[in-house]
């Protein structure tokens, strides 16, 4: 009895270790992936601010082989306030910003370009 409950103890004490120790990593690190001007930054869930970025420039790369860019850039820019991200590029690679490729009109398609 007294080995099975000296056991359990280590186990415990080992998962509250591992959480403890993956908890701290994902609340310090943060990724910075840097692709031709853009700096894209991930930040864990628990950061309770996220980075500010030129909004117009990011917006204004974003669209520049636009057909309508006064469109494109007005939308572009309502999503990068709502979300601080653009993704790089003129086109696609929306998985580096998730929040950007949620959001949707109300017709239900995608709202940003």
């Amino acid at each position: 009895m007294k080995l099975f409950t000296i056991f359990l103890i280590t186990v415990l004490l080992l998962q509250a270790f591992a959480e403890a120790s993956s908890f701290s990593d994902a609340a310090n690190s943060t990724t910075k992936m840097e692709e031709g001007n853009y700096a894209l930054v991930a930040l864990s869930k628990k950061a309770h601010h996220l980075p500010k970025i030129n909004c117009n420039y990011a917006c204004s790369r974003r669209c520049r082989k636009a057909s309508r860019k006064k469109i494109c850039k007005r939308a572009c820019k309502s999503c990068c306030e709502k979300c601080h991200c653009v993704p790089p590029g003129t086109y696609g690679n929306k998985k580096a910003c998730p929040c950007y490729a949620k959001l949707k009109t109300h017709g239900n398609k995608p709202k940003c370009p």
